[in-house]
């Protein structure tokens, strides 16, 4: 018997963005919802460095493929914060999976929200910002974590980043 996601990949062909988490929080777990712990800074980030129109809340997480943004997480199967997950749940076996899942749906951005996803997929010397490897076609970022837990390596910057060279790239695809 297959073993049920926590919160569903949100992956198909054609998204110009993915964000990739380590696992779901205990409240995203139990809102079944992505980045949904009240004081998480995703969804007020997304906003204000211009990748959705509006503030969406954490239930809202289905309509972001409207916009090309989808999301997915490395450990599929459990939740918690990282240091709670059960071994190997963050290994080479998650990030293979990971790797695969991005290949099928080879989004233009992947865009991991933590230093630890991010090295757990790139490698334990990536850091933040725009990585110099991808994943086939895919660009690789490493942003810093909007966890509250993560609130004194807080840093915009690298989302702004990200948010600039995603409108870049549409102006190319899609010039007027």
């Amino acid at each position: 018997m297959a073993r049920k996601h926590v919160l569903p990949d949100r992956l198909k062909p054609g998204l110009t963005l993915v964000f990739c988490g380590t696992a779901a929080g205990r409240q995203s777990a139990l809102q079944k919802a992505y980045y949904a712990h009240a004081q998480n800074r995703f969804w007020q980030t997304l906003h204000e460095v211009g990748l959705t129109p509006r503030l969406f809340a954490p239930a809202e997480f289905a309509l972001l493929w409207d916009l090309g943004i989808g999301l997915t997480d490395i450990a599929k199967f459990a939740y918690g914060m990282d240091h709670q997950l059960p071994a190997g749940a963050l290994g080479e076996k998650a990030a293979a999976s990971l790797r695969a899942r991005i290949a099928r749906a080879a989004p233009r951005h992947l865009a991991f929200t933590s230093l630890t996803a991010g090295r757990a997929v790139m490698g334990p010397g990536a850091g933040a910002g725009e990585q110099p490897a991808r994943l086939g076609d895919t660009r690789v970022w490493i942003l810093p974590s909007p966890s509250p837990l993560a609130a004194n390596h807080w840093d915009i910057a690298p989302w702004r980043a990200l948010a600039k060279a995603v409108r870049e790239e549409q102006r190319l695809f899609n010039p007027l």
